[in-house]
């Protein structure tokens, strides 16, 4: 199925912005939706809409039903062993929030080290910042090459005995960096860490194995790989996983309440109090069967493809700095000389197209790159080389617009 074929199955593509075809290169915030998964989440509130796990009529059965189904799609799209180490969360914030209170706090004391990098997005840095805090710990930062990737053997002089927790993204949602996330657990796994992994950005995009990776925790979206918003995953070890405590108490993760102790329900239940994301998780298994019949090889390989020809149709346009290594996922991050980014969305949304542009939930990362802010291109499975040479048109004509003189 190419691109134009995939395009048909996303009602949202075919509309104008401002007169203009709609040019969505967003998706790395959020991607938009086939019909598959809004038919899925239309069924289940037409046809069997009801809680899960303690019903026993009907419709309570079919909810349940299609709830663990998906956790199972989950299961096997990660391959993880059992569908005990597959948590529903709210989604990537949620779910290393979630490691960094359970695990991290009970953990960590004082003279223990947490690894991380500079490009980490926010929400894979103000936890740890906030475990560090209360634990004592250290946090320290794997320096950055200077095209934004890592060295490993800079990997090996930041990991030493006192680390006990690694945590890296698997992609920039900045650089587009794919990071060697399997090699740098090696290492930190050697020294006696754990290793947790952001897959919010690389999860959509690539095929992923926590098995291989050997990853002890990963934590994905739901609304960046076709799904919807408001769920994630947690995926962690059944080992460390069972010595963990809740961070949510309430219903449906309760095995026997007393009036001053309550014990909890086995895995994944436990880490899922109150009444579940039932719907979003409905659509995140037919965001996977969506995902799944293109195949992740086949999606990761046509951004390659647009990222490439979008860097090379960039460079012919005098003053656009690009930022990231050369290989990369389909994330094209940038800037025009004397123009805010700002005024870059604002002039390309005017021609129809939508892009991100500020810091990107990356302060520490835009510092890295002396810049405040800048604008990003994003790929998905739906865009074209004909929507990049627009986008092209349109960087032409911000800078017409704001007196550049060619």
């Amino acid at each position: 199925m190419n691109a134009q074929e995939v395009r048909k199955l996303f009602p949202i593509l075919h509309q104008e912005v401002n007169g203009k075809p709609l040019v969505y290169f967003d998706s790395a915030a959020t991607s938009q939706k086939p019909v598959p998964v809004i038919e899925a989440l239309e069924k289940y509130y037409r046809e069997y809409n009801s809680n899960v796990h303690r019903g026993v009529h009907t419709l309570g059965t079919r909810a349940t039903d299609a709830y663990e189904g998906a956790r199972e799609k989950v299961r096997r799209f990660i391959n993880a062993k059992s569908t005990q180490e597959v948590i529903f969360t709210r989604g990537t914030t949620t779910s290393i929030n979630t490691v960094a209170a359970s695990y991290g706090l009970s953990n960590l004391s004082e003279g223990d080290e947490i690894v991380i990098t500079p490009m980490e997005h926010h929400s894979n840095i103000i936890p740890w910042q906030q475990v560090a805090k209360k634990t004592g710990a250290t946090l320290k930062y794997i320096p950055l090459k200077e095209d934004g990737s890592i060295d490993l053997q800079d990997v090996e002089s930041t990991i030493t005995e006192h680390t006990k927790i690694v945590s890296v993204m698997q992609v920039s949602n900045v650089l587009g960096t794919i990071n060697p996330v399997k090699e740098i657990g090696a290492i930190a796994h050697k020294h006696g860490a754990i290793m947790v992994v952001d897959g919010a950005q690389s999860t959509p995009h690539l095929k992923v194995d926590v098995q291989d990776l050997d990853c002890d925790f990963f934590a994905f979206s739901s609304h960046k790989m076709c799904g919807p918003t408001g769920i994630g995953v947690l995926f962690g070890k059944k080992a460390l996983l069972n010595k963990m405590e809740p961070v949510e108490f309430g219903g449906e993760m309760i095995d026997f309440v007393d009036l001053y102790d309550s014990t909890w329900k086995e895995l994944p239940w436990k880490f899922e109090g109150g009444t579940p994301i039932i719907a979003g998780a409905i659509g995140l298994g037919a965001a996977i069967d969506f995902l799944s019949d293109i195949g992740l090889d086949n999606i990761h390989r046509h951004e390659e493809e647009l990222a490439k020809y979008a860097i090379e149709q960039m460079s012919e346009i005098e003053g656009i700095t690009i930022y990231g290594p050369k290989e990369r996922a389909g994330i094209v991050t940038f800037n025009i000389d004397d123009v805010h980014p700002h005024d870059v969305a604002t002039v390309l949304d005017a021609e129809g197209i939508a892009v991100r542009a500020g810091h990107h939930c990356a302060q520490p990362l835009m510092k890295w790159l002396n810049t405040s802010s800048t604008a990003r291109a994003s790929f998905y499975l739906y865009n074209t080389k004909d929507e990049i040479d627009s986008f092209v048109k349109g960087l032409v004509t911000t800078k017409e617009y704001f007196g550049h003189v060619f």
